[in-house]
């Protein structure tokens, strides 16, 4: 298969599907909607769990598991909850197949294997872990809970793209329990702001924090935080999500506890996630035409060396200095890959690591040990040096330190120039559609109004920052008043 890629500027879409298969990070499996990750983007995904992992239990949270399916009666309890998700939902009514008798070597579901309850299969996890808790939560001396969980789940999605939206996709998601609303509330924030620490310093990936409007919010919360990105097509992309509950899944679960008064009160609770979706951000916010660019701190490997070389003399002299710069570089906890196969010419080599993204690579030929230097060549500039194998170790941990700064700048300057104020709905819709971004807007805080500029421009308001400043100004539609600005855009 040919490694060109459509160029982004031609078919941006066209580009950002080729680079996921061409990369080696995914592909549509037989199952509509749904993706195989393929091991070189699980490894990246690995790398965000295990860093996310350390950051939750940094924060006092523990991991737990809970199980895929919900009977239906537990779904339906929270009701906003039910009806937000509903149309999502995929439903087990069947627990057995059985031969057709007309049809040899065929199956049909067996018609007196119908479950007593049907079994929805889990799009969120609130049902089943606030029916949980119940048996948990007596006093408030069983307060807090910090459960989370890594899982699947699944929303019946029609229209999907790899990583953005399938039909089954991979998170995690964290439902905690509370004594007080300011526990809850103080709990939601601390999770969004977990959030933009992980996506800002290991994705290289700057973000806006803000709050949802009422019909953007998670359903059955009473009030959503977000962290909203930036990606290269000027469109937004929702990276994360921590919710404050209220008592709302408390009282659908009768979860009572007695307080230090001695009186009986509903719990307070959070949720909050993250998905596979954030592999899109990644790849949207940095690569390039010709691949892939990540960040050091996600690359499963930080640099790839390949030897040059034309018998076997060459190669175990080359491999000799190789294993030597793999066991330095380890030491100082730096991720490293020798691709010694020989199967590939070097050139070969350097496209695929160029295609996947790997940060920094050293070739090394047999001139080069006679020299005592190698070749470092950088992935995000494509510029190449020639080092002193007596400074390979420094120089190699100051340009990933190097890299990683540099991409989020290129990002948060990216990001800073598409962030546009306009005070009338002309200006409005010439930025969406010709500069695209954020647009920054007064709204008369209506969800009427809110529904016909989405009408109107396929624009949403992506979050009420949480930086904002009160402005006295006009709705751009209905030149309503307003207190403040919101940041509307064009969203996946």
């Amino acid at each position: 298969m040919s490694k060109n890629l459509t160029k982004r500027a031609d078919d941006y879409s066209k580009w950002y599907n080729e680079l996921v298969i061409k990369a080696d990070l995914a592909e549509n499996s037989a199952v509509r909607g749904c993706m195989v990750i393929k091991p070189y983007g699980y490894a990246i995904w690995e790398r965000m769990q295990a860093e996310l992992d350390i950051m939750f239990k940094e924060t006092g949270h523990q991991n737990a598991y809970f199980p895929l399916f919900v009977p239906k009666s537990l779904f339906e309890a929270e009701e906003k909850n039910a009806e937000g998700f509903a149309k999502e939902c995929a439903v087990v009514t069947h627990y057995r197949l059985q031969n057709d008798p007309d049809n040899k070597g065929k199956l049909r579901v067996d018609p007196n294997a119908k479950l007593e309850e049907e079994l929805v299969v889990r799009p969120t996890s609130e049902a089943i872990i606030w029916s949980t808790y119940k048996g948990w939560i007596q006093s408030y001396r069983d307060l807090p809970i910090l459960v989370n969980q890594w899982a699947n789940v699944v929303r019946w999605e029609m229209r999907t793209r790899l990583f953005l939206r399938t039909a089954e996709f991979l998170w995690q998601e964290g439902h905690t329990a509370h004594a007080t609303k300011k526990e809850a509330i103080e709990e939601t924030i601390q999770m969004n702001n977990v959030y933009a620490t992980f996506v800002e310093n290991f994705m290289a990936i700057p973000v806006i924090q803000g709050v949802k409007t009422e019909s953007e919010r998670f359903a059955g919360a009473e009030e959503t935080y977000c962290i909203e990105a930036l990606m290269q097509d000027g469109k937004a992309l929702q990276a994360g999500t921590s919710h404050f509950l209220g008592q709302n899944f408390a009282e659908a679960f009768d979860v009572k506890f007695t307080n230090k008064e001695g009186k009986q009160d509903y719990v307070w609770a959070t949720s909050w996630g993250v998905s596979t979706r954030l592999m899109g951000a990644l790849i949207m916010t940095h690569s390039d035409d010709k691949g892939l660019v990540l960040p050091p701190n996600l690359a499963p490997y930080q640099v790839v060396i390949v030897p040059i070389f034309k018998n076997d003399e060459q190669f175990e002299a080359v491999s000799k200095v190789a294993n030597e710069i793999i066991e330095d570089l380890k030491e100082r906890h730096i991720r490293v890959k020798f691709d010694k196969r020989d199967t590939l010419r070097p050139g070969a080599k350097f496209a695929q690591h160029e295609l996947q993204g790997v940060p920094l690579r050293i070739a090394i030929g047999p001139k080069d040990l006679e020299d005592k230097t190698v070749e470092v060549a950088r992935r995000d500039t494509f510029t190449k040096d020639t080092v002193l194998l007596e400074r390979i170790n420094v120089v190699v941990e100051n340009l990933l330190e190097e890299i990683q700064e540099s991409l989020f700048n290129n990002a948060l300057d990216f990001r800073n120039n598409h962030i546009t104020k306009v005070d009338d709905f002309e200006s409005f819709k010439d930025v969406l559609e010709n500069k695209t971004g954020f647009v920054s807007a007064h709204w008369d805080g209506t969800s009427e109004t809110e529904e016909k500029i989405k009408e109107l421009t396929k624009a949403t308001i992506r979050c009420v920052p949480l930086d904002n400043e009160e402005e006295e100004g006009k709705c751009i539609l209905t030149g309503g008043s307003s207190k403040q600005r919101v940041l509307f855009a064009k969203a996946y």
